[in-house]
């Protein structure tokens, strides 16, 4: 993954291209750090890379599953609300039993999908506004598959750079460094590959 999104011909690819390039950010801001060190709230947030990173397979696995289903809504969840509403919650935090490698195995996972969707569904295809979600606007009854891809590129953006932050305050690294050492980009006078302290 270059520094910015390679140039693209056509909404379509713009589309793919900008949304994998913040799907990325995750494992470029993850690079290098142990489990212990995902699961830390360092900052003045009560959020850690880990959970994150959790929550960015989570967000677009919600959302992509409004985008298969669209024109129609998704199957109801046949779970009690206080259920639906722990796991909403348990997005957002690592637990000890999880693993900062099986998160990011399953945002690839969701990544991929996400690309897979966006590549083959019609932009235009309507995508229904579930009105009883309170953040959800009343007066809008849809949205396109289009707005669900910005959408998605907002929210991916909006956290990974809550994950710099955090990253930057648990050991001091910060994104060009850890972009170039996950992708093993040519050391320059300006760019050095992020590397753990000795």
């Amino acid at each position: 993954m270059p520094g910015l999104p390679p140039p693209a011909d056509g909404e379509r690819q713009t589309l793919i291209e900008f949304l994998r390039f913040n799907q990325n950010a995750f494992f470029a801001v993850a690079h290098g750090l142990t489990d212990e060190q995902a699961r830390a709230t360092p900052s003045a947030s009560a959020l850690s890379v880990g959970g994150l990173v959790k929550h960015a397979a989570g967000v677009q696995r919600g959302w992509l599953n409004r985008v298969l289903a669209a024109p129609d809504f998704p199957a109801p969840d046949p779970r009690p609300l206080e259920e639906q509403m722990a796991e909403f919650a348990d997005q957002y935090v690592m637990r000890d039993d999880e693993t900062l490698t099986g998160l990011l195995d399953d945002l690839r996972t969701v990544n991929d999908d996400v690309l897979v969707a966006f590549a083959e569904r019609d932009l235009d295809t309507r995508v229904p506004v579930p009105h009883q979600v309170p953040w959800f606007p009343s007066d809008v009854d849809s949205w396109t598959v289009r707005w669900v891809g910005f959408h998605l590129i907002e929210e991916l953006t909006r956290h990974a750079g809550h994950a710099d932050i955090i990253r930057e305050t648990c050991d001091g690294a910060t994104m060009y460094e850890l972009m170039a050492a996950h992708e093993e980009w040519p050391e320059t006078d300006f760019v050095k590959r992020w590397r753990p302290a000795s």
